[in-house]
């Protein structure tokens, strides 16, 4: 009984050890391979561009002439910018120097005008006001109208005046104002 008990012991612990030694070493190639991501892996695709949209793309199986399964993919050219175009062009207007000058009797203020297209000319139809400012009520003292054509992405800037009829005046506030600059493409 004890040969038996010790013959039992030595070869129950040889079978019983090389079987949980290869369970054990089945069970970590089993965790290295799901967790390495070679088991039922799927094929790894680089993510697309940021800019990429989903659609839906049509895949054909050739042994089944009437698959037409949709399945999603991406459109990978970029969407064309667009640049938006508006009449108005006092955005693109910046006004400086608002003046009058009593010895040449004459109101001044310098135009910048900036052409934000990157593509386009464009003309600008310009009016300056130099108004009645306190009180304010509407008034204007003179006016300037000229059109500058202003070239993609360039800036034209200009003087522009108004002299005024009358030899003498009293003291007066005005203001300068772009009135008007209606943008045209060349």
């Amino acid at each position: 009984m004890a040969q038996g008990t010790r013959m039992g012991t030595a070869t129950g612990g040889r079978v019983g050890k090389g079987i949980r030694t290869g369970v054990a070493a089945a069970a970590a190639a089993l965790a290295v391979a799901t967790v390495g991501g070679c088991m039922y892996s799927r094929p790894k695709m680089p993510p697309p561009p940021a800019w990429a949209t989903a659609s839906p793309s049509a895949s054909y199986d050739s042994s089944d002439p009437t698959s037409s399964e949709t399945t999603p993919g991406y459109d990978t050219s970029p969407s064309p910018t667009e640049e938006t175009f508006d009449p108005d062009g006092r955005s693109d207007v910046h006004g400086s120097g608002c003046d009058f000058s009593s010895s040449l009797r004459q109101f001044t203020y310098t135009i910048s005008l900036t052409n934000p297209s990157t593509t386009s000319t464009y003309s600008y139809d310009m009016r300056i006001d130099w108004m009645k400012d306190r009180p304010a009520d509407g008034s204007s003292y003179g006016q300037h109208q000229r059109s500058v054509v202003v070239a993609p992405g360039a800036t034209e800037t200009y003087t522009a005046k108004y002299t005024l009829n009358q030899s003498s005046w009293q003291a007066f506030w005005f203001t300068c104002h772009v009135t008007r600059a209606q943008k045209t493409k060349m």
